[in-house]
């Protein structure tokens, strides 16, 4: 079953989430907009910057830890500018 890894961006914060799912993508972004204890209820404003598609959950997950680690904006910044082109 194919994953996502995917980050969303809020304005209101200035900060990126970055997650996955094996769901549909549009449902999880639902579940992140709605009323929920976690990182993503802090603000109403995600919107969805950058997607990769995997194969397994196995790699999804590699992906969004590699991303994670890398702890800085520019480089998510970075990441989402060179997928536009």
């Amino acid at each position: 079953m194919p994953y996502t890894v995917y980050i969303l961006h809020s304005s209101q914060l200035n900060k990126y989430y970055v997650g996955q799912t094996g769901d549909e993508l549009n449902d999880r972004i639902r579940r992140h907009l709605s009323d929920h204890k976690g990182f993503t209820s802090k603000a109403k404003d995600w919107l969805l910057v950058h997607t990769e598609i995997f194969p397994d959950r196995l790699h999804a997950a590699k992906r969004e830890r590699e991303i994670k680690g890398w702890k800085s904006s520019l480089r998510i910044k970075a990441l989402i500018l060179t997928s536009l082109h």
